[in-house]
C-alpha cells in the first residue's frame, strides 16, 4: 500500500482524520437510536401485552421510512450540506426516540416506530461528507470505516441497553434506556453542528443545478431511472401489505388498499419531479464533459440490495435460525452464535474499501459479490448434522464477503458525480432497505435452506452486471457557481 494510500486514525492533529471520527459516531448513534427498541422488546412486550403480531408490526414499521427516507435526505444533503441534515436528523431523532420511551399505547408505539425509521437514513449523510474530505486513493477505506464502524451501533445497543434497562430497574427500566439514547443523540446533535464542515478549507461544496432527482444526461438515462424508482414502490407496497389483515392485521384491507393508491399517485408526482430536473438537459442537451452513465448508479443500488439487503433479513432471522437448527441450544446462545455476522462490520466494510482502492473498483466489486454467492449457498447447506464451530465459521466467511462488498460499492458512490453524491447514496442506500425486504417476504414462504439460496441465486445474476460496471477513471467535471468547470481527481 502506498505512502499516499495510508491514513493514520489516532492523528487527530489531521483535519479529515478528525472529520472522519465526529461523522462515524454519529452514524453510530443514529443506528443505536434506530435499533434501540429491538433488545429491549422483551420488555416492552411485557409492559403493553402484545401480541405477536403487534410486534411483528413494530419491527416492519422500523424499516418502512427508511426507504423514501434514504431519497428525501440525499436530496437534503447535495442542497443544504451535511453539517446542518446530520445534526438536525440526530437532534429530531432524539425527541422521536423520547416519544417512543414515554408511549403509553400500542397505537402510540406504532406511530413512534415508524418515524424512527427516517433516523435510519443517516447513513446517507455522512457518505457525502466523508467523500468531500478525502481523496480518491483513500476514499474506499474511508468510507468503509465510517460505514462499518457506524453500524456496529445496532450491536452496540443490543449489548448495553438491556444491562442499563436493569439497572435503571423496575417496569420501566426501558423507557429511561431509550430515553437515555435520545437525550445522548440530540446533544452529539449540537456537537456535530459547531464541530462538522462540510469541506476542507477552501474546497468547494457543489450543489445540484435543481433538487427533486437526480440530473441524467440522455433520454435512455432518464427512462433508466424512472425504472430503477419502481422497486422502491413495490416494496413500499409488500410493507402495507404485510401490515395489512393478510399479515400483522395493523391496517385494514381498505386502508391498505387506500395506501397503494398512495403509492402509484406519489410515483406520479415524483415521475414529473425528475422530468423538471432534467427538461433542460434532456430538451439542449450538455457538454460532454458534464456527462455521466446512469448505469453505474443502477449497478451500485443493485449490488447494494444483495449486500446490505441480505445483512438486514440474515440478522433478523438468523438467531432463529441457530435456535431451530441445532437441539440443545437456548435463545442466548442462539442469539451469541448469531452476532457474529454483524460483529464482523467492524473490519469487513474498511476491507472492501481498501480492496476497492487498492485493486480496482470493478474488480474488488465482482470478487465480493461472487464471494457472497458462494458463501450463501454454502449457508444454504447447513443443517443439524454441522458441527456448531463449522456452522458459526461459514456464517462468519459469509458475511465477510457481504459486508466487504457494502464496502466496495460506498469507495465508488462519490466517484460517480461529486454534486449528486447524497442521491446516489441515498438511492443506493434504499435499493438496501428494498433488498431486505424483498428476502425477507421470500422467507415468509420458504424454508430457510431456499432462502439462502434464492439469496445466492439473486448475488450470481448481480454478479454478471457488475462485469459491466465502468472503473471511474480520470476525472470528473463540477461547474461552480459563476460558470468556471472544476475537475476532480477520481484515480
Amino acid at each position: 500500500m502506498s505512502h499516499e494510500g495510508k491514513m493514520n486514525l489516532l492523528n487527530l492533529a489531521d483535519p479529515k482524520i478528525k472529520m472522519l471520527h465526529v461523522t462515524w459516531f454519529a452514524f453510530f448513534l443514529s443506528f443505536v437510536v434506530w435499533f434501540s427498541h429491538a433488545p429491549l422488546l422483551v420488555f416492552i412486550k411485557e409492559a403493553f401485552d402484545l401480541s405477536t403480531a403487534q410486534v411483528k408490526a413494530l419491527l416492519i414499521l422500523n424499516v418502512a421510512l427508511t426507504i423514501p427516507g434514504r431519497i428525501v435526505v440525499g436530496i437534503l444533503v447535495d442542497k443544504f450540506g451535511p453539517r446542518h441534515i446530520f445534526s438536525s436528523l440526530l437532534i429530531i431523532g432524539s425527541f422521536i426516540c423520547m416519544g417512543f420511551a414515554t408511549a403509553d399505547s400500542f397505537e402510540q408505539l406504532a406511530l413512534f416506530r415508524f418515524l424512527l425509521g427516517f433516523v435510519g437514513a443517516g447513513f446517507v449523510i455522512g457518505i457525502r461528507l466523508v467523500g468531500e474530505w478525502f481523496p480518491a486513493k483513500q476514499v474506499g477505506v474511508a468510507e468503509g470505516i465510517y460505514g462499518g464502524w457506524g453500524n456496529f451501533g445496532s450491536a452496540a445497543g443490543a449489548m448495553t441497553l438491556p444491562t442499563i434497562a436493569l439497572m435503571f430497574g423496575g417496569d420501566d427500566g426501558w423507557r429511561y434506556a431509550l430515553g437515555l439514547t435520545g437525550v445522548i443523540a440530540g446533544v452529539y446533535g449540537i456537537f456535530f453542528y459547531f464541530a462538522a464542515r462540510n469541506t476542507p478549507k477552501g474546497s468547494t461544496y457543489f450543489k445540484p443545478k435543481k433538487s427533486g432527482g437526480l440530473e441524467v444526461t440522455s433520454w435512455k438515462d432518464f427512462y433508466f431511472y424512472l425504472f430503477m424508482n419502481i422497486p422502491m414502490y413495490i416494496a413500499l407496497g409488500v410493507l402495507a401489505w404485510k401490515l395489512s389483515p393478510t399479515g400483522v392485521k395493523l391496517l385494514t384491507t381498505e386502508s391498505m388498499y387506500i395506501m397503494w393508491i398512495g403509492l402509484v399517485a406519489l410515483f406520479a408526482v415524483q415521475v414529473h419531479s425528475i422530468w423538471r430536473v432534467n427538461k433542460d438537459n434532456l430538451t439542449h442537451g450538455v457538454a460532454d464533459i458534464e456527462k455521466y452513465d446512469f448505469k453505474q448508479v443502477a449497478i451500485l443500488d443493485v449490488s447494494y440490495f444483495v449486500t446490505f439487503g441480505s445483512e438486514l433479513a440474515v440478522v433478523s432471522m438468523l438467531p432463529l435460525f441457530f435456535l431451530e437448527t441445532f437441539d440443545g441450544l437456548d435463545p442466548v446462545k442462539a442469539g451469541l452464535l448469531a452476532s457474529g455476522f454483524a460483529f464482523m462490520n467492524l473490519v469487513a466494510r474498511p476491507t472492501g474499501g481498501w480492496f476497492s482502492d487498492n485493486f480496482g473498483r470493478r474488480k474488488a466489486l465482482m470478487i465480493l459479490v461472487g464471494g457472497l454467492a458462494v458463501g450463501y449457498m454454502v449457508l444454504s447447506q447447513v443443517d443439524g448434522t454441522w458441527m456448531i464451530p463449522f456452522a458459526v465459521m461459514a456464517t462468519m466467511c459469509c458475511s465477510f464477503f457481504v459486508q466487504a462488498g457494502e464496502g466496495a460499492v460506498f469507495a465508488i458512490v462519490p466517484l460517480v458525480k461529486r454534486r449528486m453524491t447524497g442521491q446516489i447514496a441515498g438511492m443506493a442506500g434504499a435499493y438496501g432497505n428494498v433488498g431486505a425486504v424483498t428476502y425477507l417476504t421470500v422467507l415468509s414462504f420458504v424454508d430457510y435452506s431456499t432462502f439462502f439460496m434464492v439469496i445466492a441465486a439473486s448475488a450470481a445474476v448481480i454478479f454478471f452486471a457488475t462485469m459491466f460496471l465502468t472503473e471511474p477513471k480520470g476525472h470528473m467535471a463540477e461547474v461552480n457557481a459563476d460558470g468556471t468547470v472544476e475537475l476532480i481527481d477520481v484515480n
